[in-house]
């Protein structure tokens, strides 16, 4: 139905953006590989997937077109949603979800919240011929550092908005801030999916 939407970037979260096009706001929900790609700008065009299900309709965005098949990839496996599918793709960038699915490796898949070891099993049997016929490049972003405790408040946000308790959620991220105070708040949150 929509193939994508581009416009102003009214207000952008780790987990959302909001769009205004033609003077209508649009809610979509987002990875961390799309957040990272549009933090700091003014404007985007995102990619949208729309989903309706009976109890709501919701539209998903995406910076490229890669990310967004790889979303389509993922949610025609039986067992697998939307968020769990944007999960993945916060934890992992698309280029590393493809080598795990071309290796097998369903031990490091599982590793994202809410998949268990089956699910993660049939991600990879449903989806190791089909990533071949997707494309191997994908643009890089830079990573842009700010303060520590912002990077902590956004962080603690995405990971609340994903469904994590917020406790073990401060408790990740003070660890990862020990470790590395500069870092970004995309690389912070998808290093506290893999620890939780």
């Amino acid at each position: 139905m929509y193939e994508y939407i581009s416009g102003n970037l009214v207000e952008l979260a780790p987990a959302y953006a909001v769009v205004e096009a033609s003077g209508v706001g649009y809610y979509l929900n987002i990875s961390l590989q799309t957040y990272a790609a549009i933090e700091g700008s003014s404007s985007a065009k995102l990619y949208v997937h729309f989903s309706v299900r009976e109890d709501a309709q919701i539209l998903y965005g995406f910076a490229t077109k890669l990310e967004r098949e790889l979303f389509r990839q993922l949610i025609s496996v039986s067992g697998v949603g939307g968020n769990t599918a944007r999960m993945i793709l916060s934890t992992y960038s698309s280029s590393e979800l493809r080598n795990i699915i071309a290796t097998e490796n369903a031990v490091l898949l599982k590793n994202v919240k809410g998949l268990g070891l089956k699910t993660a099993q049939k991600i990879i049997v449903d989806l190791s011929g089909k990533m071949i016929d997707l494309g191997l490049d994908e643009p890089t972003h830079s990573v842009v550092n700010v303060a520590s405790n912002p990077i902590m408040e956004e962080a603690l946000q995405a990971l609340v908005m994903l469904g994590f308790q917020k406790a073990a959620s401060e408790k990740v991220l003070k660890s990862l801030l020990a470790e590395s105070p500069t870092i970004s708040v995309e690389e912070a949150v998808r290093q506290a999916l893999r620890r939780m």
